[in-house]
């Protein structure tokens, strides 16, 4: 056996065992990317560095044996710092995007490819609640919304964006006019109440999930008929059914409604504050009204927001949406709803609101003429689908599922497992450091039935090369080239489904970024 010392932790391990397995037997993590349990290894991602206390010198845990009387530094700042500039190499050469332009143009962050790819499978249920999962106001915004999503679509250039909006509103038009509206689980009952003042955009979506964390929400309006300033739209562009529709569905899920309220000062001081565990002001348009009206005395009106958590500098008391600043979109306001509705949930949680964290996203801009073809493998050749009967009416179900096959998978499908996004967040690695020149050209070979493979998110590691070799693959992959160019490939000309004809599933699992993948996933 084997003594050393890691992160001054004694360890006892056999001869021949990795500095990165000796770790892991006294609960180290050491992150690594290269390294899979009965393969060669090769270190190529150089993410396991450690340190040898005494030399200084650096070196790759999953490569190095133990030796007897190794002192070894795992979490050292030299080491962290050495890790982050081996992710910003790989990430130099790195092309391909985590998530999809189209999701990270909406601000609110809705799962746009997944709802594309449900709709083209029919799926329209599920779609649904993959929109609901971050749009409480679907069906309105399907209407209004100006599709900031839609003018950074990859598909854009190549002829028309895909209709996001207007799928969006397919699915959220079903189910309006459904008799079992889908309504999103509510966690358990906090016994907490909050009141909301002003039922446009940002107050409802705020109601919509606060109801969903199993708070009792009030909201408070001045006018009528909820719906702030959706109310001045015009027929022509939102239906007065639809936003009256919608408007149902958070009814039923279980929002309260006290219209007709103005809340002044005194009412706030003496009722609201009294009654209600938190407060959140989203009111909107403040012209014409009273003197007597909570967002016009003096006091309110000097509130100091955090833009991160929409705190305000009276505890218990958050803003939200046009009070902070007037917002020209609808969809922008709801997401600001949303946030709002989990900074409150912490603090009635008795926890610190924090700013939304938003995970490492690669990304490598627009589509080269020659790359058109590549992506639109996986997407019909079809233009854009207008509606049959406008607009307005919308989709049908086959328009809407031929349109969702135009979208054409930019994001990556393995959004929550490639190990170089999830390293690259930890370290919070640059991706633009080491970037020079013209990046390389993108290509997809999808012909196979199970997997597709895009060489640009390749590290290199071999562990697929190494797995068609075990398994004895007539042609399996292969390194090709020499020195900088080197790359994993089939050789001899052959197509990929020649070349993998037992072993992708094994590859698409060991690949540790999204070079090689399932198909299946949606």
């Amino acid at each position: 056996m084997i003594k050393l010392k890691i992160d001054n932790k004694d360890v006892k391990v056999p001869v021949g065992t990795s500095v990165l397995k000796a770790a892991e037997s006294v609960g180290t993590v050491i992150p690594a990317m290269c390294f899979m349990e009965g393969f060669t290894n090769n270190p190529s991602c150089m993410v396991c560095l450690v340190k040898d206390k005494n030399s200084g010198e650096l070196f790759p845990s999953c490569a190095m044996k133990v030796a007897e009387g190794m002192e070894i530094l795992s979490e050292d700042v030299e080491v962290k710092e050495a890790r982050k500039e081996a992710l910003e190499l790989l990430l130099s050469d790195h092309v391909g995007d985590c998530e999809a332009p189209c999701r990270i143009g909406c601000p609110a962050y809705m799962d746009i490819p997944q709802m594309n790819r449900l709709i083209a499978a029919g799926k329209f249920k599920e779609a649904l609640i993959k929109v609901k999962e971050e749009i409480a106001l679907p069906l309105i915004l399907g209407y209004i919304c100006q599709a900031p999503c839609e003018k950074v679509c990859k598909r854009a250039p190549i002829d028309q964006a895909v209709s996001i909006c207007q799928l969006k509103k397919f699915v959220a038009a079903i189910d309006a006019k459904a008799n079992n509206s889908y309504f999103p689980a509510k966690a358990e009952s906090s016994g907490k109440k909050i009141a909301i003042v002003g039922a446009g955009p940002a107050g409802l979506a705020c109601a919509f999930y606060l109801t969903k964390e199993g708070h009792d929400c009030v909201i408070f309006d001045r006018n009528t008929n909820a719906g702030g300033s959706l109310r001045n739209i015009p027929e022509t562009e939102l239906t007065n059914q639809a936003l009256i529709e919608e408007i149902d569905v958070i009814l039923k899920y279980g929002v309260k409604f006290k219209l007709n309220q103005n809340v002044s000062q005194d009412y706030f001081e003496k009722k609201i504050k009294k009654e209600f565990d938190a407060v959140v002001l989203a009111v909107g348009d403040k012209k014409g009204l009273s003197e007597t009206d909570l967002e016009k005395d003096i006091v309110l009106d000097n509130l100091q927001v955090d833009k991160n958590t929409f705190e305000t500098d009276l505890k218990g008391v958050f803003a939200c949406g046009s009070f902070i600043r007037k917002q020209d979109m609808a969809v922008k306001a709801v997401a600001q709803g949303k946030a709002a509705a989990r900074s409150v949930n912490k603090f009635l949680s008795n926890e610190e609101p924090e700013k939304i964290h938003r995970m490492f996203n690669s990304k490598f801009g627009k589509l080269k003429p020659e790359e058109f073809d590549e992506y639109l493998k996986e997407a019909t050749k079809d233009e854009r689908f207008t509606p049959q009967n406008g607009n307005l009416d919308g989709y049908t179900p086959e328009e809407a599922i031929n349109e969702a096959k135009r979208c054409m998978h930019c994001d990556c499908r393995k959004l929550d497992n490639c190990m170089l996004r999830i390293y690259a967040d930890e370290y919070q690695a640059d991706r633009r450091k080491y970037l020079t020149g013209e990046r390389k050209s993108i290509k997809k070979y999808n012909n196979h039935d199970s997997i597709v493979y895009e060489p640009e998110k390749c590290i290199k590691c071999g562990l697929c090369i190494e797995i068609t070799v075990n398994e004895k693959e007539l042609t399996g992959f292969a390194f090709v080239g020499r020195g900088f160019n080197v790359r994993v490939d089939v050789p001899f000309t052959r197509s990929i489904d020649e070349a993998l004809t037992k072993t992708a599933v094994k590859c698409a699992d060991a690949c540790p970024t999204g070079a090689i993948s399932l198909k299946e996933n949606l």
